[in-house]
C-alpha cells in the first residue's frame, strides 16, 4: 500500500487503521509507504508507527516520487486547510495537479486499486436546487477567486483520474469527503470546528466570523476511513463518490454545540480580520449519499455530538 500524504489528517488515520488490521485481522501483513513532505503533515501524527517493520516512512513529495510496484494506492496529499493553501497557492495547485498526475502514472503501472481523495470544495457553491448535492452535480464555482486555487485544482485532479481510468484503465475511485473532523486536526488549520476549539482551549467566547447561518454537514473521521476502505475495495472503477454525513447544521448551531461541551461558553459573531475570508464560501453543504450507500451498505455511525464530545477530550478541553 502507497499512501501519498500520509502524515496528514486523513492520510495518517489511514497508516494507523492498516497497522491495526496488520496485528488483528490480516493474515499476510501489508506494507505500508507513507510518503510525505510534512509541509502540512506532522511527523507526530505517524510517529508510533515509525518503528514497525510493516510501515516505511519516505521524506518526498507525490510531484516527485518515483517508487514503483505498490498494489494499492491512496492519493491522499493535498494543501487542504484554507489558511495555508491561501497562502501557498500555487504550491496548492501544484500537489493537486502535478502531484496526482504523477500518482496515477505510477498506478498505471498496474496497482490493482486507486482512491483518490478529493473534497467536496469540487462542487462550489451549489444551488438551493441542488442541496442536497448528487455526485452528477458540475458544481457552481469561482475559478479566480482566493479558494480557487483549491477548488479548481480538485477538479482538475478528478478530470486526471478519470482520463487515467479511461486511457490507461486505472482502477480508480474518487472520494469526496465533506468536512471530516476529528483528534488530530492541526489547530491553527483554519476550518472551523479547530478553530472553534482553539478558542475554547484559550478560555475565551466562541466568536464566528460569519452571521452564523451557513450550514455544513460533517462527518467524524472513522466513519469516513471506513468508507475508505470499502471504495478501495470494491470494483466501481471511474467512479466518484460522497462521503458525509446526511446532516445539516447551521455554524451557529456547531458553535453552541461545542459551547455547551465545553462550560457554556458565550458564542458570538465578529467579521474577520481578513476582508475575503468569506469570499466564495458555500452557504450551504449538505451531500446525498444515496449512491455509496447503494454500493457499500455504508452510512455514517458517530452522531455530531458524539464525535465533537471526542475530538474536545482529545484535545484536553475542560468542560
Amino acid at each position: 500500500m502507497l499512501i501519498s500524504g500520509g502524515a496528514g489528517f486523513l492520510g495518517s488515520y489511514i497508516c494507523h487503521a492498516l497497522a491495526l488490521a496488520n496485528d488483528t485481522l490480516f493474515e499476510r501483513p501489508c506494507t505500508v509507504s507513507c510518503v510525505d513532505t510534512l509541509v502540512t503533515g506532522s511527523a507526530d501524527r505517524i510517529a508510533g508507527l515509525r518503528s514497525r517493520p510493516d510501515f516505511r516512512f519516505i521524506d518526498g513529495s507525490a510531484v516527485d516520487f518515483h517508487g514503483s510496484g505498490a498494489e494499492f494506492i491512496v492519493h491522499a496529499a493535498s494543501i487542504a486547510s484554507p489558511v495555508i493553501y491561501r497562502r501557498l497557492p500555487l504550491e496548492t495547485v501544484e500537489a493537486n495537479v502535478i502531484g496526482t498526475w504523477n500518482v496515477l502514472r505510477l498506478a498505471a503501472q498496474g496497482c490493482r486499486s486507486f482512491l483518490y481523495l478529493s473534497s467536496s470544495e469540487v462542487y462550489g457553491d451549489p444551488d438551493d436546487a441542488a442541496i442536497p448535492t448528487r455526485e452528477d452535480y458540475v458544481g457552481r464555482v469561482s475559478f479566480t477567486g482566493p479558494r480557487a486555487c483549491y477548488d479548481e485544482s480538485k477538479r482538475l485532479a478528478e478530470t486526471l483520474c478519470r482520463l487515467f481510468f479511461e486511457r490507461h484503465a486505472v482502477p480508480v475511485k474518487v472520494a469526496r469527503p465533506f468536512n471530516v473532523y476529528g483528534p488530530g486536526l492541526r489547530l491553527d488549520d483554519g476550518r472551523v470546528i479547530p478553530d472553534l476549539i482553539r478558542q475554547a482551549l484559550a478560555g475565551g467566547e466562541l466568536v464566528l466570523h460569519s452571521d452564523g447561518t451557513p450550514t455544513r454537514s460533517f462527518c467524524y473521521v472513522t466513519d469516513a476511513i471506513a468508507a475508505f476502505f470499502g471504495l478501495l475495495a470494491c470494483d466501481a472503477d471511474g467512479e466518484a463518490f460522497n462521503v458525509g454525513a446526511p446532516h445539516e447544521v447551521s455554524m451557529r448551531e456547531l458553535a453552541e454545540k461545542l459551547a455547551a461541551l465545553t462550560g457554556g461558553r458565550a458564542v458570538t459573531s465578529r467579521p474577520s480580520e481578513d476582508s475575503r475570508y468569506l469570499t466564495d464560501s458555500p452557504r450551504r453543504r449538505l451531500p446525498d449519499i444515496t449512491k455509496i450507500q447503494r454500493a457499500l451498505d455504508w452510512l455514517p455511525l458517530v452522531s455530531l455530538d458524539e464525535g465533537l464530545s471526542r475530538t474536545i477530550r482529545a484535545y484536553g478541553v475542560q468542560a
